[in-house]
Parts: structure tokens; C-alpha cells; sequence
């Protein structure tokens, strides 16, 4: 049927005309590329005209099912082809995706389905088990439910290769992600069209390549930082994304040469796997042209070894938050040595400053909140309206990160706000205790955490994970510290571990950690 036939108001023409839609950026990539390669998943390879139409199938089979604009459709896998094809059908049929975060209890997804009211829940076939005691709680609201493999199969057969053209406006939500869950229950973070496109084009013009630049994606796809820093900018330059499902070395290893890996954003523990694997040493992927980490800054020590494995490449850090679209700030390639301890200078669409608690904001070189402006906000925390505004406060959004700026815009992170250790009447930096600790050979992690204690209030404690083999005793270690800290910032005592709590995107939960050692001081 023409437009002007289905459409006599011509409101959805106007809309397809001008809107800013996450699907829309994938169209565009297989209108110019429509041979080249967008996913390599395993032994599969999806071309970007087959991407394309995929997509319009499934979003129309979904449609097909009775949901209405601005439904939530979840979905429950690893890296895989069919948590992308949904994700970009969701994003082309107006409806809402919400990857679920599988570090998550299946008590905690479950609370976050019936949070988030999902229809349907789309689950990889290998995690059947696991969504059975999903599936085993009250979820009202979900009146679908599909295995990937015959089942998902099915559905995507069953919707029309037509072009899906329905009315999505630019701040209507794409994404449903939820926080890690530091809190009782985890926050729902609604992200729209325009936010995630914005932080795609940001990330683009980083990148600085074209058609077949290559990623490796083997952090999350459930996270924001896969998702959106580096799935998006990839669908803009027409660019080839390389799922793996959980992280090895050796089989990265395998990857970056065999499919020419030109990017790569991993967690520094797991560049400390890839560098001190046996059957690595020595070994260098000269087609790198950027490897990129997160979380936190790495010591001179590895920086150096990264940049051995991977000669052409810059090696630096991007930072973000779910809240704000990431990345917010990644460091210039100029600042990898002379500024690797910061968080780089804010992106293109974002605006970062320093406030104090008055909203105030503060001159260069003072410490105070991080704030941010930028489209790349969120429309709000789902069910939390209270929440929502209090981090939007002054007119920025307010990060619950300690910082200050540098005369070249550097972002120095000092700490969270809720980590700053208090002990004694002076306020420390459990980043800066954490740095010196990692500067010792023979740790592998650290944190820095305050424990109750009689006399100091909080004690500085060093929570440690040392490297495989070393034999690093708390005594050296807290001299090390001692030669290197002013007094109060030296760690009262240092405690080894093996591992630390994670969220499922590998940030160290450090409530748990004060949790597990809270009675340290009190014996």
C-alpha cells in the first residue's frame, strides 16, 4: 500500500523523514555496504543487507504478537547474533529492549521483568536452566516467551521482509538497562533513540575508520559500553563486530589475527590474563589499532607491556555510566603516556564540569562532583521518579564521582563519593591507596576500603589479590605503602584474597567487600 494511502495525515512520512532512530542508523549502513560483513558469530557471518532484513522481520513478527508501542522485550544471552537482531528490531518497531544483566540472581532478573513489565523474554538456548528459575517467579506481564534456535527461528520466519516503517520519535526509549545492583534492588535505566545515537556518532568519529574496521566484543553485550560505545559507532562507519561468548585468551588471541582485529575494549584484568598466558609471551598483533580499557587506570608497568603486544595501537582508557550514555570521556591518544592516570577529556556531545554541594560550579584544578550536559542523558530511572531528579539537579546530570579538571580539560577521578574513606579526620582517596598498592610487582587487584574501627573511625584496608605464584607477605606489602603514602593514607592492615565480587560487568562491588570484612578491627 503507498504511504500517502496508510498514512493520510502524513505524520509517520514527516516522522521517517527527520527522526533520530537507533534502527535507522543500521539501514544506512546497508544501503552504502550492503556486501560487507557486520557480524561474525562463531562459524556464522552476516552480511549488513542481510542485518538489515532480519531486522524488519523480526520486528514485524514481534509487532505481530500484539505489543504496542513502547512495549519491553527482553532478552536473555550472551554475546549472540539473535540479542543484536532483536535489539535493533525493538529499536525499528517502537518498542523497548531491555538486555538482561546475566551476573544477576535469577530472583533479581525476575524482579527486574516484573519491574520492567516485559512481554516477552527471549532466551539462548544454552541458558535454558537458567531461566527456569527465572520462569519459576510471578511474572505476570510476559505473555511471550522464545529459545533461540527452532523456536526464535520461527518467530523471525514468521514476520515480513517488508521495510518495518512505524512512528519512532527521538526520545522515545530504546533500551532498558539496569544498574549493577549496589543498591537493594537494581535501578532501571530508560535510554532513548536519540541519546544512543548520539553517543554512536561520539564514538564514530573516535574511531576514525571505515567500512570493515574491525572489534572483538567479548565484554557484554548487556552492558552499556559494548552496546553503545562500540556496537553503534561500528553500525555508523559500516564496521565488523567479532562476537565471543565469555573471555580466553588464547581464543582471543586467535581472533585478533585471524579476523584482523582492529579494536578492542577489554577490563585490565583481562589484558593481565592476555599478558601473562605462557603460550602469548612474546607474541604482538601489529593490526591494533586501538585497545581500548575501562573500570580503572593501569600501572606504567602494564601500560607498557600492552603497548608491546599491540605496537600500532592506542592503548587508552574511555569512562562512562549507564545513566549517560559512554563514553562521557576517553583519553587523546596525545595524553596514553603524559595522562594515563586520568580519565581522558569529555567527548564530542558531552559538556563535563566540577560542582560543589551548593551547585556551584568550580574553576579548573578544584575538586568537587563530576556533572555532565549532553543529549546522551537518560530519560529517567524506571519507577524512580524521586531518583531520576535527584541526580539532574542545577540543570546537569550529577555523577557521584570526585574529580578535578585540568588546564587541557583532563579528568582527574579521585574517587566516589561513597568510597572516600574517613578515618581519623581526614578524607582519602581509596583510588590514590589503590594505585600505590598495584605499583608493587606482585599484586595482581587491589581496593582500598574503609573498615569500622575503634580509634581511627574508618581504617584504610588493603583488600589484595596477588599475582600467580608470588609469595608477597602483608608486612612488605605496608611497607612498600608506608615508603610511599603520607601517614594517614597508608593501609592499617592488608588482607589477600583470591577473588574479588563482581557485578556481571566486572565492577568490584566494594559494599561487599566492606560487608565481608566489616568485623576486621572489632576482634
Amino acid at each position: 500500500m503507498p504511504l500517502h494511502e496508510s498514512d493520510p495525515s502524513g505524520a509517520l512520512g514527516r516522522n521517517l523523514i527527520e527522526r533520530v532512530c537507533v534502527a535507522d542508523t543500521l539501514t544506512r549502513a546497508a544501503d552504502l555496504h550492503p556486501h560487507q560483513v557486520a557480524i561474525v558469530d562463531g562459524a556464522r557471518r552476516l552480511s549488513y543487507a542481510d542485518f538489515d532484513r532480519q531486522v524488519d522481520q523480526l520486528g514485524h513478527a514481534l509487532l505481530d504478537l500484539g505489543l504496542r508501542h513502547q512495549d519491553v522485550v527482553a532478552v536473555m544471552a550472551r554475546n549472540c547474533t539473535e540479542l543484536l537482531l532483536t535489539y535493533f528490531a525493538c529499536a525499528r518497531a517502537g518498542l523497548v529492549c531491555a538486555p538482561v544483566n546475566l551476573g544477576l540472581r535469577p530472583s533479581e532478573i525476575a524482579w527486574c521483568l516484573r519491574d520492567a513489565a516485559a512481554r516477552v523474554l527471549i532466551v539462548e538456548a544454552p541458558l535454558a536452566d537458567m531461566a527456569k528459575g527465572v520462569l519459576a517467579e510471578d511474572l505476570p506481564q510476559l505473555a511471550h516467551r522464545f529459545h533461540t534456535g527452532a523456536e526464535f527461528d520461527g518467530l523471525l520466519a514468521s514476520g515480513r521482509s517488508a521495510p518495518l516503517e512505524v512512528e519512532v520519535h527521538d526520545r522515545d526509549v530504546v533500551q532498558l538497562l539496569y544498574t549493577s545492583g549496589t543498591t537493594s534492588n537494581p535501578k532501571g535505566v530508560l535510554t532513548s533513540h536519540l541519546a544512543v545515537v548520539m553517543a554512536g556518532l561520539t564514538g564514530a568519529l573516535a574511531l576514525q575508520g571505515g567500512p570493515g574496521y574491525t572489534s572483538l566484543v567479548a565484554l557484554p553485550l548487556f552492558h552499556c559500553a559494548m552496546l553503545n560505545s562500540v556496537v553503534l559507532p561500528l553500525m555508523v562507519i559500516g564496521g565488523t563486530l567479532v562476537l565471543t561468548q565469555g573471555f580466553e585468551p588464547q581464543q582471543v588471541a586467535t581472533l585478533f589475527e585471524a579476523e584482523g582485529v582492529h579494536l578492542v575494549v577489554l577490563l585490565p584484568m583481562m589484558y593481565g590474563l592476555l599478558l601473562g598466558h605462557p603460550a602469548l609471551q612474546g607474541r604482538t598483533f601489529p593490526a591494533m589499532r586501538r585497545a581500548m580499557y575501562a573500570m580503572a587506570p593501569m600501572p606504567h608497568e602494564r601500560l607498557t607491556a600492552i603497548h608491546a603486544m599491540f605496537p600500532n595501537a592506542d592503548v587508552v582508557l574511555g569512562s562512562g555510566q549507564t545513566e549517560f550514555t559512554p563514553a562521557t570521556c576517553v583519553q587523546r591518544p596525545e595524553h596514553q603516556w603524559s595522562k594515563a592516570a586520568t580519565w581522558g577529556t569529555a567527548t564530542a556531545m558531552t559538556r563535563v564540569a566540577v560542582m560543589d554541594e551548593q551547585g556551584r560550579l568550580l574553576p579548573r584544578g578544584q575538586t568537587g562532583e563530576l556533572v555532565y550536559r549532553g543529549p546522551q542523558v537518560m530519560n529517567g530511572y524506571l519507577n524512580m521518579p524521586e531518583e531520576s531528579q535527584a541526580c539532574l539537579r542545577h540543570g546537569w546530570f550529577h555523577s557521584g564521582d570526585v574529580a578535578h579538571i585540568d588546564d587541557d580539560g583532563a579528568i582527574w577521578f579521585e574517587d566516589r563519593y561513597k568510597d572516600v574513606i574517613k578515618t581519623g579526620g581526614e578524607n582519602v582517596a581509596s583510588i590514590e591507596v589503590e594505585r600505590c598498592l598495584m605499583d608493587h610487582p606482585d599484586v595482581a587487584e587491589a581496593a582500598a576500603v574503609g573498615l569500622p574501627h575503634p580509634h581511627w573511625g574508618e581504617a584504610i584496608t588493603g583488600v589484595v589479590v596477588r599475582r600467580p605464584g608470588a609469595e608477597l607477605d602483608a608486612a612488605a606489602l605496608m611497607a612498600h605503602c608506608a615508603g610511599r603514602l603520607a601517614g594517614f593514607k597508608a593501609p592499617k592492615a592488608i588482607v589477600f584474597v583470591s577473588e574479588f565480587p563482581r557485578t556481571g560487568t566486572g565492577k568490584l562491588q566494594k559494599h561487599l567487600i566492606r560487608g565481608q570484612h566489616k568485623d576486621l578491627y572489632q576482634r
